[in-house]
């Protein structure tokens, strides 16, 4: 990360310096800039699991009497969080007609993804008893730096912007839903447990330098006020640092499957049930002997080597780059 921190740092003192010799220079104008656009993901991977989850998207058959799973059907599921809405401010200036540099904030929310999902019937049936689904997405406020140049045309101009973008915050959110139904030990087969579950979990990245390029035309429309239109591209892989469930729901109803009527009390578990290592996750690199991982399964409990720690888990990576179009003005102070 070192290089990439001194790239960064490279490339922010050189528009300091570079702004500060032109202020003298006759002609050189300040600019503001607001844009809107849309972009669609290029660099496309496979998805990070969701907790024990894989990214795949299967169909399980479960006998009912030997309990042995078959699968039916599965597929990887690939894809990347660089597809979204995206709007940015920009603060610019204009060195002379063909050279200029600028500073963008921009923010992002990316489009949902289905990163698991996973439907258990009975065999030999369409009986539901088993499904779990998780989409996942992205907002992100990044910061862009960028030099502009162009042939500094009156009422067409062309130009390309090229640098660095590196995001200020950013969060991969996933919001899991499953459902379960399972028999009731001691209880006759009519008699079963319906488990539903509702969490959302937050992932936390890593800093992180990427690039980006555009290349796009103005026209002006008053001596002011110019209207663009550009296709850029950006390349941001991002790496995850932390994870926290933030919202945890769960319901185990005791019913009837013949009358569909409760005959127990509800059984429900919070946010506040959770352990810290159930909670919350610390990834890294590698897993071994000292990795807090779990260690087995009571119902719907995961218990861990040390459940007042957090979990550890692997790294994964997202792209939140992608290949767009933007439309927006320009005001150019006199």
């Amino acid at each position: 990360m070192n290089h990439r921190k001194c790239l960064l740092a490279i490339v922010l003192v050189m528009i300091t310096l570079t702004c500060a010799k032109a202020q003298d220079r006759p002609g050189s104008k300040f600019y503001l800039k607001a844009s809107g656009g849309y972009f669609f993901s290029v660099s496309n991977g496979q998805f990070p699991n969701v907790g024990p989850y894989p990214p795949q998207d299967e169909n399980i058959a479960i006998n009912p009497v030997s309990g042995a799973t078959t699968t039916l059907r599965q597929k990887v599921l690939t894809g990347s969080y660089g597809e979204g809405v995206r709007g940015g401010l920009s603060v610019g200036y204009m060195i002379n007609k063909y050279f200029s540099v600028e500073a963008t904030f921009c923010y992002f929310h990316s489009a949902k993804n289905l990163m698991t999902r996973a439907i258990t019937t009975i065999q030999g049936t369409n009986t539901v008893v088993g499904s779990i689904e998780s989409h996942g997405y992205v907002n992100a406020i990044d910061f862009a730096p960028s030099i502009v140049l162009s042939p500094g045309y009156e009422k067409w101009n062309p130009y390309i912007r090229f640098g660095v973008v590196t995001p200020l915050w950013g969060r991969l959110y996933i919001e899991t839903d499953a459902a379960k139904t399972s028999p009731v030990p001691g209880q006759p087969a009519i008699i079963v447990a319906q488990t539903t579950i509702h969490r959302k979990e937050e992932i936390k990245p890593y800093p992180t330098i990427g690039f980006q390029g555009a290349f796009g035309v103005t026209y002006t429309l008053k001596k002011q006020f110019d209207l663009f239109l550009e296709t850029e591209y950006r390349n941001i892989p991002v790496k995850s640092k932390s994870k926290e469930i933030t919202t945890y729901d769960e319901v185990t109803k005791i019913v009837n499957s013949t009358t569909g009527q409760e005959v127990a009390p509800q059984q429900k578990r919070g946010l506040d049930d959770l352990s810290v290592a159930e909670r919350n996750t610390d990834y890294v690199t590698t897993l071994d002997q000292n990795s807090n991982t779990p260690t087995g399964t009571t119902g719907t409990v995961t218990n861990y080597k040390d459940n007042n720690k957090p979990a550890n888990d692997l790294k994964s990576f997202i792209n939140i780059g992608g290949l767009g179009l933007n439309l927006g003005v320009r005001f150019r102070f006199k």
